[in-house]
C-alpha cells in the first residue's frame, strides 16, 4: 500500500504592510497547529519591501518575545517565485549556488496577510492568475472589506446600521458644518488599514489636522467617525461546509479599562480583556450573529471573517468593521471565539484548507 500524499499548504506571511509582524506571529501560530503527518508546509515570507523568501518553519522564531515583533528580511531565505504558468502550480526558488530550482506542486495557499498587498485583493488576484487554491476571501470581497468606505456601503444597502461617518479622500478637508453632525469624539482612521495603525481618538477639533495627516501617512483616503458610545463586540464567521450558508462564533466583548479604546498595545503587547462569551441578552446575541453572517454574505466573502459591532446601552447594534483575515495569533480573537465555541484552533485551520480546496478558483 502507497501513503497519501500530504496536503501541500504554502503559508505566505510577512508582507509591505504595517501589519507585517502581526502577520509573522499568525503565520507561526499556523506552523504551530498544522498536523505534520496531513500537511506539508512551505513558509512563504514576505519582506517589508516585497521580496518573497523561502523562510524558516520554526514558530518560535515568528513569535513576539518580550514585546520584541518578528520581522521577515532578505536574510530569512532564498528568493521564491510563483510559477507564471497557472497549469503548473508550483514555487520556483533561487538558490544563488545553484540557480532556479521547482518545489514540489502547491495544493493551497494560506495567505495570512494582514493589511495592504495582502488583505485587500492584490495578492488574491494574483493567485488567481496563478490558478493556486487559497484560504479566505476572493478578490471583491478582500478589496471591499477592506476599504471602510465601501464596507459601510455595502452593509447599508443590506439594512445593517453603521454609525455616522465622513470620507476624506485626497486633497479634501473636513467640513465645519460635519462637526455638529458627528460630535466629539471622532476617531480619525485610515480607510484601508488594520490592526489599530493610524488611527486617533480626536476630543478636541483642535487636534483634527494632525489626526488626519497621522492617517494619511499610511492611506490618502481618510474616515472621521462619529463615536458610538456601547460595549465592543466581536463575533467570528466560518464558511459553511462544502458551500454551505455561513456559520458564526460565540460573541466576545473587549474590554479597554486602561487605554481608553483598542489600540496596538492593548491588542498585542499588553494582553487584552476579553469576555467569551460577551454578556448580553439572548435576543441581542443573536442580533449579532446574525448581522455578522449577513456581513459576511453582503461582501461576498468566503473562509473567514471576523465582523465587529458596537452595542449600546439601549442593546441597538452597529457595524464597526470586517476583517477578511483576522489576526491568528494566540491572543487574537477570532481562534479564541471559535475555541469556545467548540472549534479549537487546529481544527479551524484545517477547516479553512478544506474549504479553500473545495472552492478552488475562478467562478463557479
Amino acid at each position: 500500500m502507497t501513503t497519501p500524499r500530504k496536503t501541500r499548504v504554502a503559508i505566505v506571511f510577512g508582507g509591505r504592510s504595517s501589519e507585517h509582524a502581526i502577520s509573522c506571529v499568525s503565520a507561526g501560530s499556523i506552523l504551530r497547529a498544522l498536523d505534520p503527518d496531513q500537511y506539508e508546509v512551505l513558509p512563504v515570507g514576505i519582506t517589508r519591501e516585497g521580496r518573497w523568501v523561502l523562510s524558516g518553519d520554526d514558530p518560535s522564531a515568528l513569535a513576539i518575545q518580550d514585546k520584541r515583533l518578528p520581522e521577515i528580511t532578505a536574510a530569512s531565505g532564498n528568493a521564491v517565485v510563483l510559477a507564471a504558468d497557472p497549469t503548473a502550480t508550483e514555487l520556483i526558488v533561487h538558490d544563488p549556488a545553484d540557480g532556479m530550482s521547482t518545489l514540489a506542486g502547491v495544493d493551497v495557499v494560506f495567505p495570512v496577510l494582514h493589511g495592504a498587498y495582502g488583505e485587500d485583493g492584490t495578492i488574491q488576484g494574483m493567485l488567481e492568475m496563478a490558478g493556486l487554491p487559497y484560504v479566505g476571501a476572493n478578490v471583491f470581497a478582500s478589496a471591499a472589506a477592506m476599504d471602510k468606505e465601501f464596507t459601510k456601503k455595502l452593509a447599508l444597502a443590506e439594512g445593517i446600521p453603521v454609525g455616522p461617518y465622513v470620507v476624506l479622500r485626497a486633497g479634501v478637508s473636513f467640513a465645519e458644518e460635519d462637526k455638529e453632525r458627528l460630535g466629539l469624539p471622532v476617531f480619525v482612521k485610515p480607510s484601508r488599514a488594520g490592526s489599530s495603525h493610524g488611527i486617533t481618538k480626536v476630543t478636541d477639533w483642535a487636534d483634527l489636522d494632525e489626526a488626519i495627516a497621522t492617517a494619511r501617512r499610511i492611506d490618502p483616503k481618510v474616515l472621521v467617525e462619529g463615536a458610538i458610545v456601547g460595549r465592543e463586540i466581536e463575533c467570528g464567521v466560518l464558511e459553511g461546509e462544502a458551500g454551505g450558508a455561513p456559520e458564526s462564533s460565540l460573541l466576545a466583548e473587549i474590554h479597554v479599562d486602561a487605554n481608553d479604546w483598542y489600540d496596538f498595545e492593548t491588542k498585542y503587547l499588553e494582553g487584552s480583556h476579553y469576555t467569551i462569551p460577551a454578556d448580553l441578552p439572548a435576543e441581542v446575541t443573536r442580533q449579532v450573529q446574525e448581522y455578522a453572517r449577513r456581513t459576511f454574505t453582503a461582501l461576498d466573502c468566503a473562509g473567514l471573517a471576523r465582523v465587529d459591532f458596537f452595542v449600546t446601552a439601549d442593546h441597538q447594534v452597529y457595524l464597526n468593521e470586517i476583517n477578511t483575515m483576522p489576526g491568528m495569533t494566540p491572543t487574537s480573537m477570532f481562534p479564541l471565539m471559535w475555541a469556545a465555541t467548540g472549534l479549537e484552533y487546529p481544527k479551524v485551520v484545517d477547516r479553512l484548507i478544506r474549504t479553500a480546496l473545495h472552492r478552488g478558483t475562478g467562478l463557479h
